[in-house]
């Protein structure tokens, strides 16, 4: 299934920068082959769904590398050793994390509630325990689901004939594959990672990209890996600085129960105070 879908969805992924997910028909497929296996589900859906996944990343990586005139020998045994050093990281990592951290992935946690490994755990008990034919199937309450697999092979379809009628209108920026690919990431993202998404991204590709073009063509792309770059050496100074130790967030108004509009809301869970 990673072979077959690898080049379509590496066409996609190339002209709109979104990568369609495998997982839901990789644990439709198990799903209805192995019912109520929830370990057997994940490793299918993981073997099928992350293979293509890495290989697209490698793929990019080669790309990069050629724009960047770096030999393909030395670019594949850069990924090989990446993979290895990353591989073996991320293990010793979880299990220090899981053996020294009380109440780990619990949703009450403060700093690791897990949000992805919760969902990853949602999808094993919903497509491996109880298994789509139940779940999903024609007696389901659910079974209008299954229709949304058929709207999104149709939708594009009627959007590609609009184009070529109004070519040269709002129309070339509708692309079905990016709107649906945006709400892939809604189980684990919280409302703060759209909007957060939707504020940098209007400023830089339109904003910058219409008014200040030769910046935007010099330094967006730096821009974009400061990004990453930062974001991930953050969180590591955080962890080390602050969750090891045992520091709280210092209160302020946006925490403060009493300062808060939902204060009147009685489904409204107040966050727990620190002490003086």
């Amino acid at each position: 299934m990673a072979a077959v879908f690898a080049l379509p969805v590496g066409l996609i992924q190339a002209i709109t920068n979104q990568q369609p997910g495998l997982n839901i028909i990789t644990e439709y497929v198990i799903g209805y082959m192995l019912p109520g296996r929830a370990i057997a589900n994940v490793t299918f859906k993981t073997l099928g769904y992350i293979s293509m996944a890495q290989a697209m990343l490698f793929t990019g990586d080669l790309k990069l590398g050629h724009y960047m005139k770096i030999p393909p020998r030395a670019m594949f045994w850069a990924q090989l050793l990446g993979t290895f050093i990353a591989g073996l990281v991320n293990l010793i990592t979880a299990n220090w994390l899981l053996g020294s951290i009380d109440d780990i992935c619990n949703p009450d946690h403060k700093e690791f509630s897990c949000p992805s490994a919760n969902t990853f755990y949602s999808a094993s008990v919903i497509w491996g325990v109880i298994a789509p034919d139940r779940m999903f199937g024609p007696t389901s309450i659910y079974n209008a689901i299954n229709y949304f697999f058929v709207l999104g092979f149709v939708l594009p379809i009627p959007f590609y004939y609009l184009k070529k009628a109004f070519p040269n209108t709002w129309m070339d920026y509708i692309h079905i594959p990016v709107l649906l690919a945006a709400t892939s990431l809604m189980p684990p993202a919280r409302a703060y990672n759209y909007t957060n998404w939707l504020a940098l991204g209007f400023i830089f590709q339109f904003f910058a990209r219409r008014y200040h073009p030769d910046w935007h063509l010099r330094f967006t792309y730096v821009l974009s890996a400061a990004f990453d770059s930062g974001t991930a050496f953050m969180v590591l100074a955080s962890f080390f600085i602050f969750t090891l130790r045992g520091a709280d967030m210092a209160p302020w108004w946006g925490s403060r129960y009493d300062l808060c509009p939902l204060s009147g809301d009685p489904f409204y869970a107040p966050p727990e105070q620190p002490e003086a």
